[in-house]
């Protein structure tokens, strides 16, 4: 539901392909201009009028030198790719915030559930106290402090409700839906595996900063191409208007690199190019981190999970039911049976 939903996910997706229009556009020839000139017209003396016009139409045609063309291709084709493991990654996020926020919600239901439970306890103990109040066993007060802890517990179902809608809210807004109805997960989690470093590779954050390596290199070889000064020919052909007779012409031009060579250009891509590079070994040392962070907590929260199922919660509800049943004897006082 969120690959195919999600607002994000189809951002990026469009934005490769644009990038990808891009690349095609980068590709492209550059166009002639045409140029037409009068000259030798509307002046004084002999060249009052246009008897000695004369008329020039000419074609240029610039061509880049230092396989530019190629190089600005090659460019714009690795930022197409940078966005696409962009794009990869932003699907793999978004998948990984709506799993976390899947289980979130259930577990907030089971916490609605809980404290729903413990509120209904908490009614038991306040009847049993208003028994005992009516028999005289009990001191009025006893029932307004059990009634009290009730409403208190009743207050706390009604918070974890209103956490559990913000979590539902919180995961349709990942694939933009208003009001979804969700199912409980099926399977329980497991525990996941140590990760090594040769792990990593494919992780689409790894992905990314290496495209983000080779667009920068893309880049610093079109800054290096960019230097070389392009060659323009240019051809057309001239009429003389007061003998009739025509002429071609011929002409080449090329920019001379005496101030500008693109040097700062292709030395600010280089060190664009070197940042990439520790940026990747920064984003693979921070995952590997992150992940074996992740797997102890896993790990810790099973261990705790299961020392809560297989010692604390029996207990707990042995001493509770001890408790109640021995303050409806008249055994524990109501403190000791809410503590």
């Amino acid at each position: 539901e969120v690959r195919n939903a999600s607002p994000e996910v189809r951002k990026a997706a469009l934005e490769t392909r644009a990038r990808e229009a891009d690349a095609d556009q980068a590709g492209r020839w550059l166009n002639p201009s045409i140029g037409l000139e009068l000259e030798n017209f509307s002046g004084s003396g002999p060249l009052a009028g246009f008897d000695q016009t004369e008329t020039t139409f000419s074609i240029a045609q610039t061509f880049q030198l230092g396989g530019k063309r190629t190089k600005r291709q090659r460019a714009a084709r690795a930022s197409a790719a940078l966005a696409t493991a962009e794009c990869s990654a932003i699907l793999r996020e978004t998948e990984l915030e709506a799993v976390t926020l899947f289980y979130e919600l259930d577990a907030a239901v089971q916490l609605v559930r809980l404290a729903n439970q413990s509120a209904d306890l908490a009614d038991t103990l306040s009847e049993t106290v208003g028994k005992r109040v009516d028999a005289g066993a009990a001191a009025p007060p006893e029932l307004s402090r059990a009634k009290a802890d009730a409403a208190a517990l009743r207050a706390v179902a009604a918070q974890t409700r209103g956490d559990m809608e913000s979590l539902r809210y919180d995961l349709s807004a990942l694939w933009g839906s208003a009001d979804p109805v969700f199912e409980a997960p099926v399977q329980p989690m497991t525990a996941p595996t140590d990760p090594g470093p040769a792990n990593l590779g494919e992780h689409p954050a790894i992905k990314v900063a290496e495209a983000g390596i080779v667009a920068r290199q893309a880049e610093q070889d079109l800054a290096r191409a960019q230097g070389i000064p392009d060659l323009t020919l240019s051809a057309g052909m001239r009429q003389f208007e007061q003998t009739g007779d025509t002429a071609f012409l011929l002409g080449v031009s090329v920019p001379v690199p005496l101030f500008d060579r693109n040097r700062d250009a292709t030395r600010a891509a280089g060190y664009r190019t070197d940042a990439g590079r520790a940026d990747r070994a920064a984003v693979e040392a921070r995952l590997l981190a992150s992940q074996r962070a992740s797997v102890a907590q896993v790990r810790a929260a099973q261990e705790r999970l299961a020392l809560l199922e297989n010692d604390a919660l029996p207990s707990a509800r042995s001493a509770y039911e001890a408790s109640v049943q021995g303050y409806a004897a008249g055994k524990f006082d109501l403190t000791s049976t809410l503590d």
